[in-house]
This record gives structure tokens, sequence and C-alpha cells, in this order.
């Protein structure tokens, strides 16, 4: 089954379009307020890294300490005590 000419030019017009709406907003970072920190981003030393990798990991087991105590409350205590509320 052949496909037509007609339905292959406006599916490559769609194409093109996004192409060009993605290609004008890449070009936009260069220019606006983005471009300045990108110029001034910079690769992090060592110590930086490890710094970031620490605050990060102690951050991530706060979250899940307060998961778990949310988690044991719901199971254990707060059904005891709904319990004991509608008796």
């Amino acid at each position: 089954m052949a496909v037509e000419n007609s339905n292959v030019s406006v599916v490559e017009e769609k194409v093109q379009d996004w192409q060009d709406e993605i290609e004008s907003r890449v070009r936009s970072l260069q220019t606006g307020s983005y471009a300045r920190i990108l110029k001034m981003a910079r690769k992090p030393s060592k110590e930086e890294f490890r710094q970031t990798v620490i605050v990060c990991g102690i951050g991530m087991f706060v979250l899940g300490g307060i998961g778990f105590v949310m988690l044991y409350l719901m199971d254990n205590l707060l059904p005891s005590f709904f319990d004991w509320l509608t008796k």
C-alpha cells in the first residue's frame, strides 16, 4: 500500500515545526538569563562533591526515618486508638 505524498508532507511539516520550536528554545538559552549561570558553572572539587553527597545522604536518611515512624504509627498505634475510640 503506497503512502500518499500529501500525507507525508503534512507529517514532515509538523515534524519540521517541532524541530524549529526546539531549536529556537535552545538558542534562547544561549542568550537568556540562564546563559550567565551556565557560563559561571564549574566542575566541583572533590571536597565539594564529597560534602554534597554527605548532606544528601543525611537528608535521605532523615526522610526515610520519618517515613518509617509514620508507617509504624499507622500500622500499630492508630488502629488501636480508633478501636478504643469507637468502643
